[in-house]
Protein backbone atom coordinates (compact mmCIF):
# COMPACT_ATOMS: atom_id res chain seq x y z
CA UNK A 1 0.00 0.00 0.00
CA UNK A 2 1.39 3.39 -0.98
CA UNK A 3 1.96 6.17 1.53
CA UNK A 4 -0.47 8.41 -0.36
CA UNK A 5 -3.20 5.76 -0.13
CA UNK A 6 -2.60 5.24 3.59
CA UNK A 7 -2.56 8.99 4.22
CA UNK A 8 -5.82 9.39 2.32
CA UNK A 9 -7.51 6.69 4.41
CA UNK A 10 -6.20 8.20 7.65
CA UNK A 11 -7.48 11.60 6.61
CA UNK A 12 -10.89 10.17 5.70
CA UNK A 13 -11.06 8.32 9.03
CA UNK A 14 -10.20 11.43 11.04
CA UNK A 15 -12.57 13.51 8.94
CA UNK A 16 -15.50 11.12 9.45
CA UNK A 17 -14.74 10.86 13.17
CA UNK A 18 -14.63 14.62 13.60
CA UNK A 19 -17.83 15.15 11.58
CA UNK A 20 -19.58 12.40 13.56
CA UNK A 21 -18.63 14.07 16.84
CA UNK A 22 -19.89 17.42 15.56
CA UNK A 23 -23.14 15.80 14.42
CA UNK A 24 -23.64 14.20 17.85
CA UNK A 25 -22.94 17.50 19.60
CA UNK A 26 -25.43 19.23 17.31
CA UNK A 27 -28.19 16.63 17.63
CA UNK A 28 -27.92 15.98 21.36
CA UNK A 29 -29.71 19.18 22.53
CA UNK A 30 -32.64 18.31 20.27
CA UNK A 31 -32.63 14.69 21.49
CA UNK A 32 -32.42 15.85 25.12
CA UNK A 33 -35.42 18.14 24.63
CA UNK A 34 -37.41 15.31 23.05
CA UNK A 35 -36.61 12.89 25.87
CA UNK A 36 -37.42 15.41 28.62
CA UNK A 37 -40.71 16.31 26.92
CA UNK A 38 -41.96 12.72 27.22
CA UNK A 39 -40.39 11.93 30.60
CA UNK A 40 -42.21 12.31 33.96
CA UNK A 41 -41.00 15.07 36.27
CA UNK A 42 -39.35 12.82 38.85
CA UNK A 43 -37.40 10.99 36.13
CA UNK A 44 -36.26 14.11 34.27
CA UNK A 45 -34.84 15.81 37.39
CA UNK A 46 -33.08 12.64 38.56
CA UNK A 47 -30.33 13.09 35.99
CA UNK A 48 -28.89 15.96 33.96
CA UNK A 49 -28.09 13.66 31.02
CA UNK A 50 -31.01 12.08 29.20
CA UNK A 51 -30.01 9.44 26.66
CA UNK A 52 -33.27 7.49 26.68
CA UNK A 53 -36.63 7.72 28.49
CA UNK A 54 -36.87 5.51 31.58
CA UNK A 55 -40.61 6.15 31.59
CA UNK A 56 -42.87 7.75 29.03
CA UNK A 57 -45.72 10.18 29.56
CA UNK A 58 -47.51 12.50 27.13
CA UNK A 59 -48.91 14.81 29.83
CA UNK A 60 -47.01 17.80 28.49
CA UNK A 61 -48.38 17.41 24.98
CA UNK A 62 -51.89 16.74 26.29
CA UNK A 63 -51.67 19.92 28.34
CA UNK A 64 -50.55 21.96 25.35
CA UNK A 65 -53.14 20.39 23.08
CA UNK A 66 -55.94 21.88 25.20
CA UNK A 67 -54.58 25.45 25.03
CA UNK A 68 -56.49 27.59 22.53
CA UNK A 69 -53.66 30.12 22.51
CA UNK A 70 -51.29 27.49 21.09
CA UNK A 71 -53.44 26.98 18.01
CA UNK A 72 -54.03 30.71 17.61
CA UNK A 73 -50.27 31.30 17.67
CA UNK A 74 -49.74 28.38 15.29
CA UNK A 75 -52.12 29.94 12.77
CA UNK A 76 -50.35 33.30 13.06
CA UNK A 77 -46.92 31.72 12.57
CA UNK A 78 -48.09 29.72 9.56
CA UNK A 79 -49.65 32.85 8.06
CA UNK A 80 -46.58 35.05 8.48
CA UNK A 81 -44.31 32.21 7.32
CA UNK A 82 -46.23 31.47 4.11
CA UNK A 83 -47.44 34.95 3.20
CA UNK A 84 -44.31 36.66 4.54
CA UNK A 85 -42.05 34.39 2.51
CA UNK A 86 -44.06 35.08 -0.64
CA UNK A 87 -43.90 38.84 -0.07
CA UNK A 88 -40.17 38.71 0.70
CA UNK A 89 -39.39 36.56 -2.33
CA UNK A 90 -41.36 38.78 -4.71
CA UNK A 91 -39.71 41.94 -3.35
CA UNK A 92 -36.22 40.41 -3.27
CA UNK A 93 -36.51 38.92 -6.76
CA UNK A 94 -37.72 42.16 -8.34
CA UNK A 95 -35.07 44.24 -6.58
CA UNK A 96 -32.26 41.79 -7.35
CA UNK A 97 -33.24 41.51 -11.01
CA UNK A 98 -33.29 45.27 -11.46
CA UNK A 99 -29.96 45.72 -9.66
CA UNK A 100 -28.35 42.98 -11.74
CA UNK A 101 -28.65 45.15 -14.84
CA UNK A 102 -25.43 47.00 -15.61
CA UNK A 103 -27.32 49.72 -17.48
CA UNK A 104 -29.48 50.62 -14.48
CA UNK A 105 -28.79 54.29 -13.64
CA UNK A 106 -27.26 54.68 -10.19
CA UNK A 107 -27.07 50.94 -9.54
CA UNK A 108 -23.74 51.24 -7.70
CA UNK A 109 -25.06 53.99 -5.45
CA UNK A 110 -28.19 51.97 -4.71
CA UNK A 111 -26.12 48.86 -3.90
CA UNK A 112 -23.87 50.89 -1.61
CA UNK A 113 -26.93 52.22 0.23
CA UNK A 114 -28.29 48.67 0.58
CA UNK A 115 -25.00 47.19 1.82
CA UNK A 116 -24.62 50.15 4.19
CA UNK A 117 -27.69 48.91 6.10
CA UNK A 118 -25.79 45.72 7.03
CA UNK A 119 -23.40 47.81 9.12
CA UNK A 120 -25.66 50.62 10.34
CA UNK A 121 -29.39 50.64 11.03
CA UNK A 122 -31.89 53.33 11.92
CA UNK A 123 -32.35 51.99 15.44
CA UNK A 124 -35.20 50.41 17.35
CA UNK A 125 -37.11 53.59 18.23
CA UNK A 126 -37.21 55.03 14.66
CA UNK A 127 -38.33 51.63 13.37
CA UNK A 128 -41.08 51.49 15.97
CA UNK A 129 -42.25 55.00 15.10
CA UNK A 130 -42.37 54.17 11.40
CA UNK A 131 -44.42 51.01 12.02
CA UNK A 132 -46.72 52.95 14.33
CA UNK A 133 -47.26 55.75 11.82
CA UNK A 134 -48.07 53.16 9.15
CA UNK A 135 -50.76 51.73 11.42
CA UNK A 136 -49.25 48.25 11.54
CA UNK A 137 -48.99 47.84 15.32
CA UNK A 138 -50.79 44.72 16.58
CA UNK A 139 -51.14 43.28 13.10
CA UNK A 140 -49.45 40.48 11.19
CA UNK A 141 -48.17 43.04 8.68
CA UNK A 142 -45.74 44.39 11.26
CA UNK A 143 -43.93 41.04 11.11
CA UNK A 144 -43.83 40.86 7.32
CA UNK A 145 -43.56 44.28 5.66
CA UNK A 146 -40.81 46.24 7.54
CA UNK A 147 -38.23 43.46 7.10
CA UNK A 148 -39.52 42.11 3.80
CA UNK A 149 -36.06 42.24 2.20
CA UNK A 150 -32.93 41.00 3.94
CA UNK A 151 -29.75 42.50 2.50
CA UNK A 152 -27.74 39.28 2.54
CA UNK A 153 -30.43 37.41 0.61
CA UNK A 154 -30.71 40.27 -1.87
CA UNK A 155 -26.98 40.19 -2.56
CA UNK A 156 -27.01 36.42 -3.13
CA UNK A 157 -29.97 36.69 -5.50
CA UNK A 158 -28.44 39.58 -7.42
CA UNK A 159 -25.13 37.72 -7.80
CA UNK A 160 -27.00 34.70 -9.13
CA UNK A 161 -28.87 36.81 -11.69
CA UNK A 162 -25.61 38.43 -12.79
CA UNK A 163 -24.17 34.98 -13.52
CA UNK A 164 -26.90 34.19 -16.06
CA UNK A 165 -25.56 34.75 -19.63
CA UNK A 166 -26.81 37.95 -21.21
CA UNK A 167 -27.16 36.16 -24.54
CA UNK A 168 -30.23 34.33 -23.23
CA UNK A 169 -32.00 37.56 -22.41
CA UNK A 170 -30.94 39.15 -25.71
CA UNK A 171 -32.39 36.20 -27.62
CA UNK A 172 -35.64 36.53 -25.70
CA UNK A 173 -35.83 40.25 -26.48
CA UNK A 174 -35.33 39.53 -30.18
CA UNK A 175 -38.32 37.19 -29.94
CA UNK A 176 -40.38 40.06 -28.51
CA UNK A 177 -40.23 39.19 -24.81
CA UNK A 178 -40.27 42.12 -22.35
CA UNK A 179 -38.39 42.36 -19.06
CA UNK A 180 -41.13 40.74 -16.98
CA UNK A 181 -41.45 37.94 -19.51
CA UNK A 182 -37.70 37.34 -19.38
CA UNK A 183 -37.79 37.28 -15.58
CA UNK A 184 -40.70 34.84 -15.38
CA UNK A 185 -39.84 32.55 -18.30
CA UNK A 186 -36.03 32.50 -18.29
CA UNK A 187 -34.38 33.99 -15.20
CA UNK A 188 -36.55 32.43 -12.47
CA UNK A 189 -36.58 28.88 -13.96
CA UNK A 190 -32.78 29.01 -14.24
CA UNK A 191 -32.51 30.33 -10.69
CA UNK A 192 -34.58 27.69 -8.89
CA UNK A 193 -31.67 26.48 -6.68
CA UNK A 194 -31.09 30.03 -5.44
CA UNK A 195 -34.83 30.71 -5.17
CA UNK A 196 -35.37 27.57 -3.08
CA UNK A 197 -32.42 28.41 -0.82
CA UNK A 198 -33.48 32.01 -0.24
CA UNK A 199 -37.09 30.91 0.27
CA UNK A 200 -36.02 28.56 3.04
CA UNK A 201 -33.90 31.30 4.61
CA UNK A 202 -36.92 33.59 4.66
CA UNK A 203 -39.31 30.87 5.85
CA UNK A 204 -37.10 29.91 8.80
CA UNK A 205 -36.65 33.58 9.68
CA UNK A 206 -40.41 34.20 9.60
CA UNK A 207 -41.18 31.04 11.56
CA UNK A 208 -38.72 32.08 14.26
CA UNK A 209 -40.07 35.64 14.33
CA UNK A 210 -39.63 36.92 17.87
CA UNK A 211 -37.97 40.31 18.28
CA UNK A 212 -40.28 42.24 15.95
CA UNK A 213 -43.26 40.50 17.54
CA UNK A 214 -42.11 41.61 21.00
CA UNK A 215 -41.72 45.17 19.72
CA UNK A 216 -44.94 45.52 17.74
CA UNK A 217 -47.45 42.97 19.11
CA UNK A 218 -49.29 43.22 22.42
CA UNK A 219 -52.57 41.61 21.40
CA UNK A 220 -52.48 37.87 22.10
CA UNK A 221 -54.62 37.22 19.03
CA UNK A 222 -51.58 38.13 16.91
CA UNK A 223 -48.93 36.35 18.93
CA UNK A 224 -46.69 34.12 16.80
CA UNK A 225 -45.59 30.76 18.14
CA UNK A 226 -42.33 32.14 19.53
CA UNK A 227 -44.16 34.61 21.75
CA UNK A 228 -46.37 31.79 22.99
CA UNK A 229 -43.22 29.80 23.80
CA UNK A 230 -41.82 32.79 25.69
CA UNK A 231 -45.09 33.10 27.62
CA UNK A 232 -44.96 29.43 28.57
CA UNK A 233 -41.40 29.75 29.84
CA UNK A 234 -42.25 32.85 31.88
CA UNK A 235 -45.38 31.23 33.34
CA UNK A 236 -43.47 28.14 34.36
CA UNK A 237 -40.73 30.22 35.96
CA UNK A 238 -43.34 32.27 37.83
CA UNK A 239 -45.02 29.07 39.03
CA UNK A 240 -41.66 27.79 40.25
CA UNK A 241 -40.84 31.04 42.08
CA UNK A 242 -44.24 31.15 43.77
CA UNK A 243 -44.03 27.53 44.89
CA UNK A 244 -47.10 26.41 42.98
CA UNK A 245 -48.75 23.16 43.97
CA UNK A 246 -48.77 21.67 40.47
CA UNK A 247 -45.71 19.45 40.04
CA UNK A 248 -46.42 19.23 36.32
CA UNK A 249 -46.08 22.97 35.78
CA UNK A 250 -42.85 23.02 37.78
CA UNK A 251 -41.16 20.45 35.55
CA UNK A 252 -39.18 20.86 32.36
CA UNK A 253 -41.53 18.67 30.31
CA UNK A 254 -43.92 21.46 29.39
CA UNK A 255 -41.06 23.71 28.30
CA UNK A 256 -39.41 21.07 26.17
CA UNK A 257 -42.71 19.99 24.65
CA UNK A 258 -43.38 23.57 23.58
CA UNK A 259 -39.91 23.78 22.04
CA UNK A 260 -40.48 20.53 20.15
CA UNK A 261 -43.83 21.73 18.81
CA UNK A 262 -42.22 24.90 17.46
CA UNK A 263 -39.16 23.11 16.02
CA UNK A 264 -40.56 20.00 14.34
CA UNK A 265 -42.41 21.78 11.46
CA UNK A 266 -39.19 23.41 10.21
CA UNK A 267 -37.29 20.15 10.53
CA UNK A 268 -39.95 18.41 8.43
CA UNK A 269 -39.63 20.96 5.63
CA UNK A 270 -35.83 21.23 5.60
CA UNK A 271 -35.05 17.84 3.92
CA UNK A 272 -37.05 18.83 0.84
CA UNK A 273 -34.87 21.92 0.34
CA UNK A 274 -31.53 20.54 1.53
CA UNK A 275 -30.33 19.54 -1.94
CA UNK A 276 -30.65 23.14 -3.10
CA UNK A 277 -28.52 24.61 -0.32
CA UNK A 278 -24.96 24.13 -1.52
CA UNK A 279 -25.82 24.65 -5.18
CA UNK A 280 -27.88 27.75 -4.51
CA UNK A 281 -25.39 29.51 -2.27
CA UNK A 282 -22.22 28.65 -4.23
CA UNK A 283 -23.73 29.53 -7.60
CA UNK A 284 -24.74 32.89 -6.19
CA UNK A 285 -21.16 33.59 -5.10
CA UNK A 286 -19.68 34.28 -8.50
CA UNK A 287 -17.42 37.16 -9.32
CA UNK A 288 -18.71 39.84 -11.59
Amino acid sequence: MSHSGLGSKLFDGLNYTLLSLIAIMTLYPFWDSLIVSITPLNESIASSIHLYPKAITLEAYQYLWKLDQLWTSYKVSILITVLGTVISMVATTLAAYALSKKDLPGSRVIMFAIVFTMMFSGGIIPNYLVVKQLGMLNSVWAMMIPAAIQTYNLIIMRSFFVSIPESLEESAKIDGCNDFGILLRIVIPLSMPAMATISLFYAVSKWNEFFTAVMYITNKDYWPLQLFLRSMLIDNEASFQSGGDSPFLLGQSIKMATIMISTIPVMMIYPFFQRYFVQGVTLGAVKE
